[in-house]
């Protein structure tokens, strides 16, 4: 456990401190793009922070190199180096897109190509855990193809959620948290080393994340881009289909795989936990190329109905919105991951169900702003204070909807995310929203 924390460590640094210089590169360099009718920021700010993230990935994998315990999963498997292969030419076409915004087909062209890069090296699906049934062995090109296919959703699934400020870097954060308590408990309690590459690449991609991060929360000073979007994208595929297709789940417990597929419920989270760990991504990429299709557009069309924008259009902070993403992520990855451990408890799932049922709440109430005790108003955010009423009445010409000056919650045109947008100094023009298509 140490290695993999000083793995994560490290990787986490070099990303956080690369990103500083990445961002003055990306201003010189002219990665700023306009600002389009979907987007939530107010003003220019530079990409390619997928640069820092790359060279973070590179720091984690060579330190792992030269650690006595993880070197000798570079001697046993060549996944490592299948990752970091996939990883290189993936990040290669994010930070050409970043730069000079090439199109969509050759993008998809590039995300099939690096999963092949990475198939041909090793990193494939061998076999598939099926309840009822047992272990089903694949053939090459079945294996070739699930994987290929797995990459490209979860790529694709990663870059649809990059839409507000952390929102991808943090809910990849906390899939890979989930995955990574799940995979080191293979490879540690069971003894199963077939688990120690999905392990060191969760490890990695968590201090990819939280090294980017403080960079990116809101209001952003930096975006990952494609090339940030996409690379963690593929690391995270790199790990399912690790653990997915080169651990026997009939090693976990012995026994037939008959019996053991049908009596023991861990079994199955090999295949179904890479489902949970973008099961919000997924959701949004299908909706998405369901909605345009449905219009008649092409399902790489950009538009602004993901579902951090709906979040913002009915009415959700910026910050909030970012929250309850989070939530659901931590809810869905964390659940599937205690309920592997502990399937016979009710109380897991009677948790689940009112953790669900608070999330609900939260949704559904955009406009609930707490409000402290006169006691606690000293240490609390001023948003949270009871504000006193004003001397003189409000101007009955004004619009009903209008708040008083102070009020920072007051209704703003959908896709801006108030006063906080990628620059806290000063007030800036709003972007002109462009209605969507009906």
């Amino acid at each position: 456990m140490r290695e993999y924390l000083l793995t994560l460590c490290i990787t986490a640094a070099v990303t956080y401190l690369l990103t500083g210089p990445v961002r003055k590169f990306a201003i010189v360099a002219g990665a700023m793009p306009e600002i389009r009718a979907r987007d939530v920021h107010r003003e220019p700010t530079p990409r390619l922070g997928g640069i820092a993230m790359f060279f973070g990935l590179c720091a984690g994998l060579l330190t792992a190199d030269h650690l006595t315990n993880l070197s000798q999963l570079f001697e046993r498997s060549n996944e490592p180096r299948a990752l970091l292969s996939g990883a290189a030419l993936i990040w290669l076409i994010g930070v050409l897109d970043d730069k000079f915004e090439i199109d969509a087909l050759i993008k998809l062209g590039g995300q099939m190509i690096a999963a092949g890069v990475m198939v041909m090296q090793g990193l494939t699906i061998l076999w598939l855990p099926v309840p009822g049934v047992g272990t089903v062995a694949l053939t090459q090109w079945q294996g070739t193809l699930l994987t290929v296919a797995l990459v490209v959703i979860t790529i694709n699934a990663v870059n649809f959620v990059d839409g507000l400020d952390g929102l991808a870097a943090g809910m990849v954060c906390i899939a890979s948290a989930a995955f990574f308590m799940y995979a080191y408990r293979i490879w540690y309690s069971y003894g199963i080393e077939a688990a120690a590459p999905a392990t060191l690449f969760a490890a990695i991609l968590m201090g990819m994340c939280l090294g980017f991060l403080p960079h990116n929360m809101h209001p952003a000073r930096i975006f990952m881009g494609d090339s940030g979007s996409m690379l963690i994208g593929l690391v995270l595929a790199a790990g399912a289909i690790s653990i997915t297709g080169q651990v026997d789940p009939d090693s976990l417990f012995g026994g037939s795989e008959r019996s053991t597929v049908h009596q023991m419920v861990p079994v199955y989270i090999p295949l179904v936990m890479p489902l949970t760990i973008i099961a919000i991504p997924a959701a949004d990429l299908i909706l998405a190329i369901v909605r345009r299709t449905w219009r008649g557009q092409s399902p790489f069309a950009a538009d602004r109905g993901h579902l951090h924008h709906r979040l913002l259009e009915i009415g959700h902070s910026h910050s909030r919105a970012v929250l309850i993403m989070y939530f659901w992520s931590a809810l869905i990855g964390f659940g599937a991951l205690t309920y592997s451990v502990h399937s016979a408890s009710m109380w897991i799932v009677l948790s689940v169900v009112i953790l669900s049922a608070l999330g609900l709440v939260l949704l559904l109430l955009p406009r609930f702003t707490p409000r402290a005790p006169r006691w606690a108003e000293a240490v609390v955010p001023p948003r949270y204070r009871r504000r006193a009423a004003p001397a003189t009445a409000p101007d009955a010409s004004a619009p009903a909807d209008a708040g008083s000056a102070d009020d920072h919650r007051a209704p703003v045109a959908a896709g801006v995310s108030g006063v906080n947008g990628a620059s806290a100094v000063g007030s800036r023009a709003r972007v002109v929203d462009r209605s969507r298509p009906r």
